[in-house]
Parts: C-alpha cells; sequence; structure tokens
C-alpha cells in the first residue's frame, strides 16, 4: 500500500480523521498542521531509521510501541533536505497520569545515544523540578541495561548518575532544575519532565543556553496539566495554541495536546480515551480509571486531581462544596447518646464575631465512625438586619434545642463555657480547641471554670492536613451529626479551593447570609483527631470531667 507521508503517521492521521479514535479537539487541528508541514517539498521521512529504531527498542524495551508512539516516532524523523535540520526540533507532548510518557520517552532517548541514530555526542539531559522525577526515565533506561547486561556492556557504560554509549559517547543524565550548578551546553537532547510544577523559566534558559549546537537537536516537554497558573506550562499551551491556528507558522514545534474537551466528559470512559491515547491497550489502566470516576462523585479533592491529572482539564474554577448533597445527608444516622455517656471527646468553638452566631461542639471516635455533637448561639442583633436576612430556619432550630438565641447584645464566654459545663456532667472531655483569635476572648473564663482551653491553628495548613480525613469519612459515610440541619446548612455553606500546589482550603461560599461556623468548628476538633482512641462497648472510660 502506498502512503502519503509514512505507514505510522498516515494509519493514525485517519484513525483521528474517521474517528475511529476519538480525539481533543487540539489532536484534530494538530493532524492538519502535521499535514502542512510534511507537504512541504524540501522534506523527507527517514524510513530506515524509522524501522531500526522501531526493531531496536522492541528487542530491547519489554513491550511493543503503541500507535501514537509509533505516530511521534516516526515524526522525529522528519528532515529537511536542503540544511539536513529536524523539520519537529520541539516536542510538547502533554497526556493524562498512567497514560506512560516517560515509558515512551526513555527508550527514545536511549535510541538516539546509538550509532543507528548516527549523531557522536548526541547528549540527553533529562530535567525536572525533583530527583525523583528526573530519574524516572533515567531508570528505565538503566533498569534494561541491567536486565540485558551480557549484550547491552558491550555498547554501554552505566553508573547511577550518567549512561554512556561507548561508540558515540553520548550520555543520558538526569538534572534537577537548580540553575545555578547545571549546565546543559553539551546537550543534543533535551527532556523537561513535567513542566506543570515550572513557575519560571530559570533552569530552561540554563539548559538552553548555548543549545542547538548539535547537529539535530531536539527538545521534549512532557507533562500532564497540573495547578501552577501563569507558569512555564500556561506558556507552552498558549504557544501551542497559536501554532495550531496558523498565527504562528515558523516554528518547529510540534504541539500533541492529549485531553478532554468538556468537564462532562470526565463521566464517559470511552472519551477518556481523549486524554490517555493508552487506555485502548491497557485494560488496567481503564479499571483504574473508572474507579477514580466513581471516588470523585463523593471526594471533591479527588475529583479535582482527577479532571486536572486524568483528564488533563483543570477546572477554571477550583471552588466546589465539600460533599454532594447526598453525602451531607447521610450525615443524619442516630447520634448513640446513651453509649456514648463517659467516653473520651474533643471539644471545639468557632465564631466570626459575638454578636452573629457561634458553634460548639463535640467530637467522638466511636465503633468505626466519628460523631459531633453540635450546639449553635445566635446573637438576637444577627437576625435583625434587613439588608442581609439569614436565609435558615433558626426559630425552628431554637424549638427543637439545636440553638439558643442570646437576647444580650452579644454571645459572650461564659455562654459557650455554660454549654461544656453541661456537656462534661455527661462526656469525658479531654480538650477544647479553638483558634487563636478566639482563645484570647475565652481563656479567662474557661480557666476561670476550670475548662481545658487549646489554641489551634486556622487556615490552609491546618485545612490542607485534615482534608483527606474530611473526604474519606464524607465519601464512606462515617460522619454522624445526627438530625441536626444546622450542621448540614453550615457543611453546604462551605465550599473548598485548591490552591496551586493541589492544597486545599476551606472557604465560605457566601459571607454574609450563608454561616459556616460548625463546620469549620468541626474543622477545628479534627486537628486534634489522633488524640482520640477508638472506642468500642468493650470498655467505658467513667473519667467524666467535673467541676
Amino acid at each position: 500500500m502506498a502512503y502519503k507521508y509514512h505507514k505510522y503517521i498516515d494509519e493514525y492521521i485517519q484513525k483521528i480523521r474517521s474517528g475511529k479514535r476519538v480525539s481533543s479537539k487540539e489532536i484534530k487541528q494538530a493532524m492538519n498542521y502535521i499535514e502542512s508541514k510534511l507537504d512541504n517539498p524540501d522534506v523527507i521521512i527517514k524510513d530506515d531509521m524509522i524501522k531500526k529504531a522501531i526493531e531496536l527498542i522492541e528487542k530491547y524495551f519489554p513491550f511493543k510501541l503503541l500507535d501514537w508512539e509509533l505516530f511521534v516516532l516516526a515524526l522525529t524523523h522528519c528532515y529537511y533536505k536542503s540544511d539536513d535540520t529536524v523539520v519537529f526540533d520541539e516536542i510538547f507532548l502533554m497526556v493524562a497520569r498512567g497514560n506512560g510518557k516517560n515509558g515512551f520517552v526513555s527508550p527514545l532517548v536511549w535510541y538516539f545515544t546509538t550509532h543507528y541514530h548516527g549523531i557522536k555526542g548526541y547528549n540527553v539531559d533529562i530535567v525536572a523540578n525533583n530527583e525523583d522525577q528526573a530519574k524516572t526515565s533515567f531508570d528505565d533506561v538503566y533498569n534494561v541495561l541491567e536486565d540485558t547486561w551480557e549484550k547491552s556492556k558491550h555498547f554501554f557504560y552505566k553508573t547511577k548518575e550518567k549512561i554512556t554509549n561507548l561508540k558515540t559517547k553520548s550520555y543520558i543524565k538526569y538534572n534537577t532544575s537548580n540553575a545555578r550548578t547545571k549546565d546543559g551546553k553539551r546537550s543534543a537532547c533535551l527532556i523537561f519532565d513535567e513542566i506543570h510544577e515550572y513557575e519560571d523559566y530559570e533552569s530552561i534558559k540554563v539548559f538552553t543556553s548555548g543549545f542547538g549546537k548539535r547537529k539535530h537537536s531536539r527538545t521534549f516537554y512532557i507533562t500532564t496539566d497540573g495547578y501552577v497558573r501563569g507558569g512555564v506550562l500556561d506558556d507552552m499551551k498558549e504557544l501551542a495554541k497559536k501554532v495550531l491556528s496558523g498565527e504562528i507558522k515558523d516554528l518547529g514545534l510540534l504541539p500533541l495536546i492529549y485531553k478532554l474537551d468538556e468537564k462532562e466528559e470526565a463521566q464517559n470512559i470511552d472519551a477518556m480515551v481523549k486524554a490517555n491515547p493508552s487506555l485502548p491497550y491497557f485494560p488496567n489502566l481503564r479499571k483504574e480509571i473508572e474507579k477514580d470516576m466513581t471516588k470523585m462523585k463523593y471526594q471533591p479533592h479527588k475529583a479535582q486531581d482527577f479532571l486536572t491529572k486524568r483528564c488533563n482539564l483543570p477546572a477554571q474554577d477550583n471552588f466546589t462544596v465539600v460533599a454532594p448533597w447526598e453525602k451531607i445527608m447521610a450525615t443524619k444516622q442516630p447520634i448513640p447518646y446513651e453509649k456514648l455517656k463517659g467516653l473520651e471527646c474533643i471539644g471545639a468553638i468557632d465564631y466570626a464575631r459575638t454578636t452573629d452566631f457561634a458553634s460548639c461542639g463535640l467530637l467522638f471516635k466511636y465503633q468505626g465512625k466519628r460523631y459531633y455533637i453540635e450546639h449553635t448561639f445566635v446573637c438576637h442583633k444577627a437576625l435583625e438586619i434587613e439588608s442581609r436576612p439569614i436565609k435558615f430556619p433558626v426559630q425552628e432550630m431554637v424549638d427543637r434545642g439545636l440553638i439558643t438565641i442570646i437576647r444580650r447584645d452579644a454571645i459572650s464566654a461564659e455562654d459557650m463555657a455554660n454549654w461544656f459545663l453541661e456537656q462534661a456532667k455527661l462526656y469525658n472531655i479531654k480538650n477544647i480547641v479553638c483558634d487563636s483569635y478566639r482563645a484570647s476572648l475565652l481563656k479567662s473564663k474557661f480557666t476561670e471554670l476550670g475548662l481545658p482551653l487549646q489554641e489551634v491553628r486556622s487556615g490552609p495548613i491546618t485545612h490542607a492536613k485534615v482534608a483527606p480525613l474530611v473526604e474519606n469519612i464524607f465519601s464512606e459515610e462515617t460522619l454522624v451529626f445526627g438530625d441536626n440541619p444546622t450542621m448540614r446548612w453550615y457543611t453546604n455553606n462551605t465550599c473548598i479551593e485548591v490552591d496551586k500546589k493541589g492544597n486545599t482550603t476551606y472557604l465560605k461560599i457566601e459571607p454574609k447570609t450563608r454561616k459556616t461556623d460548625g463546620f469549620f468548628g468541626f474543622i477545628h476538633a479534627l486537628t486534634q483527631d489522633d488524640e482520640l482512641q477508638e472506642q468500642n462497648n468493650n470498655f467505658m472510660s467513667l473519667d467524666v470531667y467535673t467541676y
């Protein structure tokens, strides 16, 4: 069969164009862009080198190359006849987690160092933000050499830091992105791994300074999407957009952006091949993604990570509710008050102002679940502001004994202390926690009445620490508020924000009419979760706090 360009290029383009392989808008654009480049009569595609590269890789490495890998490998062997330069001297490859980008790049750069590639001193530097990531591709090659050492020792010299081809004197090295100590001027091939972590160009500048002096120099940018916005990855995506649209025509950039087009596609396993071109070949990957798709429905942090890493589709709005409403409703389980009597617990307090809402609570760990008994105090003034009426049935909660309205000008430390003193007659309160600002207002009265009070940190550091536990207990429905609509309201009024490093912070969805005091009190209590032992009916602590 006659091919227009090359077997592996033509067949892959046809799969994308026909819809046999579902693909992102950017991949469809890339097919047109690649054809426009290869239609240049000055371009030649070296079939003999492509065949040899595949033969060598599949001989030494324990896998067969996939269709998209064969496609990219073939494109790296496209050259301009007139000046013997490569058509694509920069390859930007963005594929989702689990797809095997390092597993593809590792044998490719190994091949580049061999005499079959035909260039002496074709040095490969792999660069990443941390040593573990930088070593990923390096170790792939090192381990293959180990496994084939009886044969490979005739062609390579290896240490844990550097692999050298004996015939071409080409090396493979890994480097961390310490711009002050590395020098990439001898490189012929640069691999910048996980560029979503690069906040600036300092390390890239060092390695690309003087780069391009070696024949057929190439740079690979390989990555998933990430949380750093405004960094190198966003710049590369913007550059790719202009190249694919035809706005920029004179670059040798090959942008291959595998991603979902719409957030809604994240619920369709068959659409996931858009971000994971290896998916049709890896049943275990498919199973893992299906499992993540189920988890993300109930664990907001996992949903954010799933969209970003599995779909290469970071949400533009990083705010999402703490838990789906059905999981918040699942906290409406009976609290075994009689069985909790005498058991140890952690008390917690949170409020913004003493003229508004204040929440007190007790956290228990009992028979595999966490129980949180909560009571709210409301200053009457908070209910009398016509410009921002509280959209919650406060009086109904008063009638049910869940809220106490304070008819004075402010909620006092004594109001809250008295609640804990009443609870101390029933439960063993090990400690009571609140953030530092509130502690300064409460400490004197609590000390006077003989109640413990400990300051805990509030804000992003604390939230990031407890977020995995919060997600887990909501997801597994092991958190119990009892029939307490106030706590469900507080929780549903709270959102999470994920920063550029993937850390979670809890925030109010709306700061005036939607209160969150009870939820943040609960978060304070969870900071001391490790101080609570799991309790059951095999023993009963009778050390009830007395005063």
